[in-house]
C-alpha cells in the first residue's frame, strides 16, 4: 500500500470529523459570535488579547504538540501494529481529544477565562480544587521523567548524538539572545524572524562541525549526565522571565513544527509520484507489548498526545480561551488543534511503517526511527540526507524543551498554589520540589519486573501515558458536572471520560502488577507514585458523584 494513500484515508477521516462533530460541538456548547470573550471583556494587552484565529491556532498547536505524538505512536505501532494505532489516532482524536479540548475552551470563556483547575471549585468544592491541582502535580512530574530521559538518550546516541546536543545548546543559546533583542530594542518581531531564524539552522550546521562531548560526572554515566544537565535547564527555565527564553524558544519552536510536518508531507507526496514509500511494517503485529501488557488499554495510553492529552487543558483553559477573539473560533482552535496534531501524530507513525519489521527492531528509540524517516522524506525533496536527520533529531529536541520548560513552569505554579510558596525564594523552593521526584528517578538505575536494567523513559512512558489520559478523564469528569449543572448534553463529554477512566486506570493496575509481586508492595517512586495518582482519581470521582447526587436531589 502507498503511505501517501494511507495518509490521505486518515485526514480524510479527521475532516469529516471536524466537518460533522465539531459543528455538533458547537452547538452543545452554545457558541454565539454574539457574545463578547474574555479576550475582549477583560483585555490588558498582556494576558488577554484577541488574537487572529489562524494565528492563535499556530500559537496553540505549538504549545500542545510536542514529543508526544512522536514517541507514543512509534512505540504503540512497534508493539501491535500501525492499523490499531492509526484508528485510535482518528477515533480518538475526533471523539475523545478534540471534545476535551474544545469543552476546556468553551468552559474556560464561560467562567472569564478562568483555569480548568478553578472551574472545578466553581461547580464542585474546595476539596475537589485541591485534589485536582494535586493530580495535575503528579502528572506533570511524569511528563517531566519521561522527556528528560529520551532527551538524554538522543544526545548520548554514539553516532549522531554529540552534534544533535551541540546544535540543541546552540539553538537555547540563540533563543535567549533572541529574548533580549525583543526586550531591550525596538526590532519588529518580523525582522526578529527574519534575522534569527535562519541562524536556527546555522546551528544545525555547526552542530555537526563542533559535537559536544560533554564531561561525565564521576561515578555515573554519560546518560544520567545530560538527565541532570537537563533538569538544571529546567530549574532555569521556570525561574527567569518568560520573555528571556520561553517566549522565543517556543515561537522558534513552532517554525520547527510547521517546517518539519511541511516538508515531510511534501516528501511523502512527491516520493508517491516517484514510487516509492510503501508501508512496509505489519498492519497488525501481535495483542501484547514485549513486556507482556494487553493491546486493551495500553495502545490508549502509549498513543497518548496524539489522540487525547489532559495536558491539553491546561494549555487551552490557560493562554488559549484568553486570546479567543470569537466564541466560535473555539472549534478552529480547540477542536481543529487537536486534529492537527493527530496528523502530527500520523507523520510521526509514517516514519514507522516505511520501515520493515527488522529494521525498526534494530534502531529501537523511536527518536531514531522518527529522524531516519524524516530525512528519508526531506531528501526526496533534495535536502541533505545528513543535514536533515540532523534536522529532525534537533527538532525533536525542540518539541521535547516546548514540553520540560512549560511543565516545570506550571509544576511550580501549582506547588505554590498548593503551599502558598509566592515569594523569591518560595519560586525558588517550588520548582525544586517539582524537579526532586525526576532527579530521583532519572539518577537511579531503573529495572523492569524481571530485574534487568531498562532506560528510564521506557518504564515511565507508560506510566507517563496513563496519567496523562488519567488527567484527560478527571478534566472531563469536572467538565461534566459544568454541563450537567447548565442542563446540557453532559454525556459528550461524560462518556470519554468513562471510557478515558476505564483504560487509564487499568492500564496503571496492570503497570504496577508485576512490582507489587516482585517487590511486595513496592518502595520505589514509580510505585508510589502510581498509587497516589489512583487514589487521588477516585477522590475526584466520588466529588463529582457527590455534587450530581446533591444537585439531582435539590
Amino acid at each position: 500500500m502507498p503511505l501517501l494513500a494511507l495518509l490521505l484515508a486518515g485526514c480524510a477521516c479527521l475532516w469529516l470529523g471536524y466537518a460533522f462533530y465539531g459543528s455538533f460541538l458547537r452547538r452543545v456548547f452554545e457558541l454565539s459570535d454574539g457574545t463578547p470573550t474574555p479576550a475582549h471583556t477583560f483585555r490588558d494587552n498582556k494576558d488577554f488579547v484577541p488574537a487572529n484565529r489562524w494565528y492563535l491556532l499556530g500559537q496553540h498547536l505549538s504549545a500542545i504538540a510536542a514529543a508526544g505524538p512522536i514517541v507514543g505512536p512509534i512505540l504503540a505501532g512497534m508493539w501491535f501494529g500501525w492499523l490499531p494505532t492509526l484508528a485510535w489516532l482518528v477515533i480518538g482524536g475526533v471523539f475523545i481529544g478534540g471534545v476535551h479540548d474544545m469543552a476546556s475552551v468553551a468552559a474556560s470563556i464561560r467562567h472569564k477565562g478562568r483555569s480548568i483547575a478553578e472551574i472545578i471549585r466553581a461547580h464542585m468544592s474546595r476539596r475537589a480544587y485541591v485534589l485536582f491541582l494535586l493530580f495535575l502535580w503528579f502528572s506533570i512530574v511524569y511528563i517531566i521523567i519521561a522527556f528528560t530521559d529520551i532527551t538524554a538518550s538522543t544526545f548520548t546516541d554514539t553516532i549522531r548524538g554529540p552534534a544533535v546536543a551541540s546544535s540543541s545548546m546552540l539553538y537555547l543559546g540563540l533563543a535567549l539572545i533572541m529574548g533580549i533583542v525583543l526586550k531591550t530594542t525596538r526590532l519588529p518581531l518580523g525582522m526578529a524572524t527574519a534575522l534569527f531564524l535562519p541562524l536556527v539552522f546555522v546551528c544545525i550546521w555547526l552542530g555537526g562541525h563542533i559535537p559536544l562531548a560533554i564531561p561525565v560526572i564521576p561515578g555515573i554515566d554519560a546518560r544520567t549526565t545530560w538527565d541532570i544537565v537537563l533538569l538544571a535547564y529546567c530549574f532555569i527555565a521556570a525561574v527567569i522571565p518568560v520573555w528571556l527564553l520561553l517566549q522565543p524558544r517556543g515561537y522558534l519552536g513552532g517554525f520547527f513544527l510547521a517546517s518539519t510536518a511541511g516538508l515531510s508531507i511534501a516528501g511523502i507526496a512527491i516520493g508517491a509520484f516517484l514510487n516509492r514509500w510503501q508501508v512496509q511494517f505489519p498492519a497488525f503485529t501481535r495483542w501484547t507489548n514485549p513486556g507482556g501488557l494487553p493491546l486493551f488499554p495500553l495502545l490508549f495510553t502509549t498513543v497518548a498526545c496524539g489522540a487525547c492529552s489532559g495536558f491539553h487543558s491546561i494549555v487551552a483553559s490557560g493562554t488559549t480561551s484568553k486570546q479567543l477573539n470569537r466564541e466560535s473560533d473555539a472549534l478552529m482552535v480547540g477542536f481543529g488543534g487537536m486534529l492537527l496534531e493527530s496528523v502530527v501524530a500520523m507523520i510521526a507513525l509514517a516514519t514507522l511503517v516505511i520501515l520493515a519489521r527488522p529494521q525498526a527492531l534494530k534502531l529501537g528509540d523511536p527518536n531514531q526511527i522518527y529522524a531516519q524517516g524524516i530525512a528519508s522524506f526531506l531528501d526526496t525533496i533534495g535536502i541533505s540526507y545528513e543535514f536533515a536527520f540532523n534536522f529532525a533529531l534537533l527538532a525533536f529536541a525542540t518539541f521535547v524543551y516546548d514540553t520540560l520548560d512549560v511543565a516545570t513552569r506550571l509544576g511550580r505554579y501549582i506547588f505554590q498554589e498548593l503551599t502558598g510558596l509566592k515569594s523569591k525564594m518560595g519560586i525558588v523552593l517550588s520548582t525544586l520540589a517539582t524537579l526532586l521526584l525526576p532527579a530521583l528517578c532519572v539518577t537511579t538505575k531503573t529495572r523492569d519486573a524481571t530485574g534487568a536494567v531498562i532506560p528510564a523513559w521506557k518504564v515511565f512512558w507508560t506510566v507517563f501515558g496513563s496519567s496523562n489520559q488519567l488527567l484527560a478523564a478527571m478534566t472531563l469528569l469536572g467538565l461534566s458536572v459544568w454541563l450537567y449543572r447548565k442542563k446540557r448534553a453532559y454525556q459528550v463529554t461524560l462518556i470519554p471520560a468513562v471510557f478515558m477512566t476505564l483504560v487509564a486506570i487499568l492500564s496503571l493496575a496492570l503497570i504496577l502488577k508485576p512490582w507489587f509481586i516482585k517487590r511486595a508492595g513496592g518502595a520505589e517512586p514509580l510505585v508510589l507514585t502510581s498509587i497516589v495518582l489512583l487514589v487521588l482519581s477516585a477522590l475526584l470521582i466520588a466529588e463529582s458523584a457527590a455534587v450530581i447526587i446533591k444537585h439531582r436531589r435539590a
